[in-house]
């Protein structure tokens, strides 16, 4: 992470790495070992979920209780690999649950078999799309950001203080799906 000074604040590295048709990315990936560090920058508390971490909402969670105020997701999600509409499903509930803003910013383009799908946007802490590039076209997408809805979002009011972290931790069994 740089600021907009040119400070390096830090490195995140992606933690799931994935491996399926056209994305075998064990291959080439070491997962990462930075866990979910939050960027205190001129513009905001800025967390990282790169690419595959995204589907975890854990992960998602922990950038909301380390003070995430908005949350970047580079990627490169293919036209057709998943479902219609399922990444703004994810980003649109990730924003709600956790009370941050998301931008997915997503790569366009083709390289071999697949075809980058674009699609970029940019939801608010109620869950809405707030702004929404070009699909399979090169494009930004710009959105105000109004971090006022951060801390008035039924996630900070709600959600978050009404957790119960001390149940949480016998529900999860490290070899539970076998």
């Amino acid at each position: 992470m740089i600021d907009s000074d040119g400070s390096i604040l830090g490195v995140t590295r992606m933690i799931h790495i994935t491996d399926y048709e056209f994305f075998h990315e064990q291959d080439y990936y070491t997962p990462g070992d930075s866990g979910s560090p939050v960027y205190k920058t001129a513009h905001g508390n800025i967390g990282v979920a790169i690419c595959y971490d995204r589907h975890y909402p854990e992960y998602m969670r922990a950038l909301a209780l380390n003070g995430a105020d908005i949350v970047f997701v580079p990627q490169a999600g293919a036209s057709g690999e998943w479902t219609e509409g399922l990444y703004e499903a994810e980003m649109r509930v990730a924003s709600f649950q956790n009370g941050y803003f998301t931008a997915l910013c997503n790569r366009v383009g083709v390289e071999e078999n697949l075809t980058f799908a674009g699609e970029s946007f940019v939801c608010n802490p109620t869950g809405e799309i707030i702004a929404r590039g070009k699909s399979e076209e090169e494009d930004i997408a710009y959105a105000e950001i109004d971090y006022s809805l951060v801390d008035n979002s039924y996630a900070k009011k709600l959600f978050l203080r009404d957790r119960r972290p001390v149940l949480y931790e016998n529900w999860f069994k490290a070899d539970g799906i076998k």
